[in-house]
């Protein structure tokens, strides 16, 4: 590539009085690259921080790996052998167990709702399998009560706090289906009901944890859901969240049966699996408008062709090389997309923090598990974008450019 390539596409990109039109349909083309430029990082950006978003408000409350059990009813009897067990793996950063149970929560006589009944460690600290102690709003995890004839504390979530009107100092009624006792005098079992002081609220972010969910001390937990000393399972905290799985088969095999594991990805791999998808329709989607750009940019030198028909057939009668006519026009297109793909990055990326830091698109957290709009612009995506940006509009450069190559220089002049 020489200076006078250069000095040729350049010159026949500039507007001139004759060729007005040309340069017309030249900034259309390079606003078409740059808006599908723009609108790929934008879509892009919030399928990755959707993604994310969600993996942190899941792991918020659930831990990375759990380790429970076949056909025990959900029931880990020597929980703590296996926490031995499971803590000399060297992925294996903190392990603990949780009971997990549904119950009927109100605040009043006249409204219950279901909720989710998750026992916990009290006071975990540094040794936290999750980060629910990171976003109580009020209270701590030492569950301590202040009022008398309770059967013990309880923080519950923001949303479903607010529905109850039940506020730290309030005492809630929780009936368990599983600490039921048996009732000779009519021969069946007879919930129980349990009555709790709030002592704290906590706020996730993500709509499931706030609206459902219920949080005791275990050995409380294991009382109310009628276990005795089983728990549910073993809570598993990693070094790298992305491990989960193979650290969850690995410890399967080493544990064997009657133990299973489940990971963080695996029980919600319909919904990460859908936002996959989802990113991958929409690129390709957002794709076909650099594509449709890319016509335009065959238009645009198709039509430079023409204008400059002349002018080929002169250079190439004083003896210009195929190669340099070809490279000019090739050397237009790449312009073209090169700026629009520049252009179409910078808006995209102000565009993209503009969203995120702002929280300008608010989203109904009942439907997507969060209240606004995340965008996180990955750069691995970016540079996939900014090379088909390129690569697509120079693909598009080489049928008009082999045409002006393959003008004849007396037909060119004989045709002006």
């Amino acid at each position: 590539m020489s200076r006078l390539d250069l000095t040729l596409a350049a010159r026949y990109l500039r507007s001139r009085r004759s060729s007005r039109m040309v340069s017309l349909i030249t900034l259309i083309a390079t606003g078409g690259v740059t808006v599908g430029v723009m609108a790929l990082i934008v879509v892009v950006g919030v399928m990755n921080g959707l993604q994310t978003e969600l993996r942190e408000k899941i792991l918020v409350a659930s831990p990375h790996l759990r380790i429970l059990t076949f056909g025990r009813g959900l029931r880990l009897e020597d929980w703590r052998a296996v926490r031995e067990r499971v803590a000399e793996h060297t992925e294996v950063e903190a392990v603990a167990p949780f009971v997990l149970t549904q119950g009927l929560i109100s605040a009043g006589a006249d409204y219950h709702e279901g909720a989710y009944v998750l026992g916990i460690e009290p006071d975990t600290g540094a040794v936290a399998v999750t980060s629910l102690a990171q976003h109580l709003v009020s209270g701590d995890l030492r569950f301590s009560t202040s009022l008398e004839d309770v059967d013990g504390g309880v923080i519950i979530g923001r949303r479903i706090a607010e529905r109850l009107s039940a506020y730290p100092g309030d005492r809630v009624t929780v009936l368990s289906p599983g600490g039921s006792s048996f009732n000779a005098s009519i021969g069946a079992f007879v919930p129980r009901f349990w009555t709790f002081e709030v002592v704290g609220h906590f706020e996730t972010g993500m709509y499931e944890y706030d609206n459902a969910y219920v949080v005791m001390p275990r050995p409380l937990a294991q009382e109310f859901a009628g276990l005795d000393s089983a728990v549910t399972g073993l809570e598993v905290r990693v070094r790298d969240p992305w491990r989960a799985r193979q650290v969850g088969d690995e410890l399967e095999e080493s544990l064997g049966y009657p133990y299973r594991t489940l990971d963080w990805q695996r029980q919600n791999q319909e919904l990460f699996s859908a936002l996959q998808l989802e990113k991958l329709a929409m690129g390709v989607i957002l794709l076909l408008i650099v594509v449709v750009a890319a016509f335009n940019i065959v238009g645009t030198l198709t039509m430079v062709v023409r204008d400059k028909t002349r002018e080929i057939g002169i250079l190439r009668a004083m003896g210009m090389p195929v190669g340099t006519i070809r490279r000019v026009f090739v050397l237009q297109g790449v312009t073209i997309g090169v700026t629009g793909t520049a252009l179409g990055t910078a808006l995209g990326l102000i565009l993209a923090r503009l969203v995120d830091d702002g929280r300008i698109i608010a989203i109904n957290p009942a439907v997507y598990f969060i209240d606004h709009l995340p965008v996180q612009v990955n750069p691995l995506d970016l540079l996939l974008i900014v090379v088909a940006s390129v690569v697509v509009p120079t693909l598009a450069t080489l049928y008009p450019a082999r045409q002006a190559a393959l003008l004849h220089p007396v037909d060119a002049i004989r045709y002006e």
